[in-house]
């Protein structure tokens, strides 16, 4: 008789400044359970780890598994992340400086615990379970609040030194441009983030009272949608919506020059745009990049896991 074989689970955690999210996965990328809980930074470091151990045990007792069957806990963690040593060297989003998660979560839970910076593990999760799953070498960018990036080669996430590298949102891309959240003036995060279209359109609309992006209402109603929305009817609309496919087309040039990947995948609420973004920018991109189109395609694709990605990618630092 064939001896059937142990299924084998992997607790992933995504964890947030204000939530930490969970879920258990299997060894094809299903997350069969998950669950979040608030982060509570302010209890500090410690409390975050106890809320960190209480899901996770929480949804191996709920799944019915014993410890025995779970392979690991993977963590991502937003800020620098000293990954081979489990210690979070700095996260401005937590407060933390020099915290050693690894040992600390491995304690209250009794599993192996891997960490990597967030963005990281949202590109390990998609290029494993997601939208780069044809591919072996992929770059993320992620647009959200600021720029992150996560950068795959060979299947295998890329850190650089300790970890401390693929900073991508955070190489100039107009030296002595708009001033970044990092203290360096015209990174690609000053201009390709959510935050910086949204600054762009506000800029705009005050001066162009008559632009029909009033038409939302006031300037505090102004999201990272509302130059896409209008761009079709309305000339400064449709200006800031060109300067920023161009900033993002520059920074993506970069990337592919240095590090040809097969796709660059972007995440973030910016990637709703889908077509009206990708296509035009797959133009601009394809003009600039080295060699033109005598190079092999680089494909920009979409991400397609959403909130899940941190728990898969989190999961997949032990596959």
């Amino acid at each position: 008789m064939a001896m059937a074989v142990k299924t084998k689970y992997y607790v992933g955690i995504d964890l947030g400044g204000t939530f930490i999210k969970g879920g258990i996965v299997d060894g094809e990328g299903n997350i069969i359970i998950k669950d979040k809980v608030p982060t509570e930074k302010e209890g500090g470091s410690e409390k975050v780890a106890s809320n960190i151990a209480n899901l996770a045990e929480s949804l191996i007792e709920r799944l019915g598994i014993s410890k025995e069957d779970v392979v690991g806990l993977g963590m991502g963690v937003p800020g620098m992340i000293d990954s081979g040593n489990g210690i979070v060297v700095f996260s401005g989003n937590l407060g933390w400086d020099n915290f050693n998660i690894k040992e600390c979560v491995g304690n209250l839970t009794g599993l192996e615990v891997k960490i990597a910076n967030d963005a990281n593990v949202a590109a390990l999760g998609e290029t494993i379970f997601g939208c780069g799953k044809n591919y072996k070498n992929t770059v993320m960018l992620t647009l959200g609040t600021g720029v992150g990036g996560g950068i795959i080669i060979d299947g295998k996430l890329f850190e650089g030194y300790r970890s401390a590298g693929a900073e991508l949102g955070h190489s100039v891309i107009a030296a002595g441009g708009e001033r970044c959240n990092c203290g360096r003036r015209g990174c690609l995060e000053a201009y390709a983030s959510a935050t910086a279209l949204i600054r762009e359109t506000k800029k705009a609309m005050l001066a162009d009272k008559g632009s029909k992006m009033w038409q939302i209402g006031s300037i505090d109603e102004v999201t990272g949608k509302t130059a896409f929305d209008f761009k079709d009817t309305d000339a400064s609309a449709k200006r800031i919506v060109d300067t920023y496919l161009e900033m993002l087309a520059t920074g993506i040039t970069n990337i592919a020059n240095e590090f040809r990947p097969e796709a660059v995948i972007l995440g973030g609420g910016v990637c709703a745009q889908g077509d009206n973004l990708i296509v035009p920018l797959k133009k601009l991109v394809d003009k600039e990049i080295f060699a033109g189109m005598k190079g092999p395609e680089m494909h920009i694709v979409i991400a397609s896991l959403g909130n899940s990605a941190g728990i898969l990618g989190a999961a997949a630092l032990f596959m």
